[in-house]
């Protein structure tokens, strides 16, 4: 809601308040005792202003709305003590509709079960006051009709604002599908791109002689291979210097993983070139039959490491592959 309207309600709602305040000062001469029913106006709005106030729009806390109920009770038996239910009392009577008011209130700010209790109290006192008839002459009809009047819209604009923001959501959820496409729909015709420039003169080639490759031609198929595989497993640890140094030690014999989990790409130009640049020359100087490169959880200090594992020496007990390479690079320098 925006500020403006809400600012119009409370307007409306004092200046409601202050009506019914000005009908009990003019009345003053028609109850037994005057006081007691200045008591009550004091009391009233004093009460009212409190259930106006924002309350640091977190809503109106149990305290304040029970307290509103209460001053409904209170001066509905003030006032009526002071009033004679036989006679006509004409605008004397202004507690009804003040009351009516002030359960319109709570209700408005979705205290509906303070405003029923309040309403219900009303209208059996009422009845029991001057009647089913006096209650419908001294206003009580009306009050029931504006607390359900309240009810009733409030509920509507409950539902209204649900809807709205479920589009809201609908409306957000199709566009982040949407984008999501768009990068998968990129994505894909870039790493297609790539493999049609790095695997083409190759492919090329493989028809022209009709598949028969000799022993460097398979070779060099096979290192093709390995690349287009680190361009999808290992975006983010590529670069020319990287990719130089993974062909030369892979024609060294050795096998080389590139994995990428995608935890260094918050990584700045500096610090990325930095990271990468020790990887390159980690693959320069690796001896190791194998080496594994990939990129460590956001969690930890480390961007990356690298593993290198060769098969023991001959005779050795332990069939498992020693590590000779342990190299793990900071994210920062």
């Amino acid at each position: 809601m925006s500020g403006f309207s809400r600012s119009s309600l409370i307007a409306l709602a004092a200046a409601f308040s202050a009506y019914h305040i000005v009908r009990g000062i003019l009345t003053l001469g028609i109850p037994v005792d005057p006081v007691p029913v200045v008591i009550a106006l004091m009391i009233y709005a004093a009460v009212t202003a409190m259930t106006l106030l924002p309350f640091g729009g977190k809503g109106m806390p149990l305290w304040a709305s029970t307290l509103a109920v209460s001053c409904a009770v209170v001066i509905t038996l003030i006032v009526t003590s002071q009033l004679d239910a036989t006679a006509e009392n004409g605008y004397a009577t202004w507690h009804t509709n003040a009351v009516g008011t002030l359960m319109t209130i709570l209700m408005v700010r979705r205290k509906r079960v303070e405003a029923a209790a309040g309403t219900l109290f009303l209208v059996v006192y009422s009845i029991v006051w001057c009647g089913v008839l006096g209650s419908a002459q001294i206003g009580v009809t009306g009050a029931i009709a504006w607390v359900v009047l309240a009810d009733v819209m409030t509920r509507t604009l409950q539902r209204a604002a649900a809807d709205a923001e479920q589009l809201v959501l609908a409306e957000r959820e199709a566009v982040r599908w949407e984008a999501a496409q768009h990068a998968h729909r990129s994505e894909r015709r870039a790493r297609l791109e790539t493999a049609s420039r790095i695997a083409g003169p190759l492919l090329r080639d493989v028809v022209l002689a009709d598949g028969s490759l000799t022993t460097a031609e398979r070779e060099e198929a096979r290192l093709l291979e390995a690349r287009l595989r680190d361009e999808i497993r290992g975006r983010a640890l590529l670069d020319p210097r990287v990719r130089q140094a993974v062909l030369a030690a892979r024609r060294r014999g050795a096998v080389v993983q590139l994995l990428d989990e995608g935890t260094i790409d918050e990584l700045d130009d500096d610090q990325r070139e930095r990271v990468l640049s020790v990887v390159a020359e980690a693959l320069d100087s690796a001896e190791s039959d194998r080496i594994i490169v990939r990129t460590a959880p956001e969690t930890t200090t480390v961007a990356v490491t690298v593993v290198g594992l060769s098969a023991p020496p001959p005779g050795s007990d332990d069939p498992e592959d020693d590590v000779d390479l342990w190299l793990e690079i900071p994210r920062d320098a």
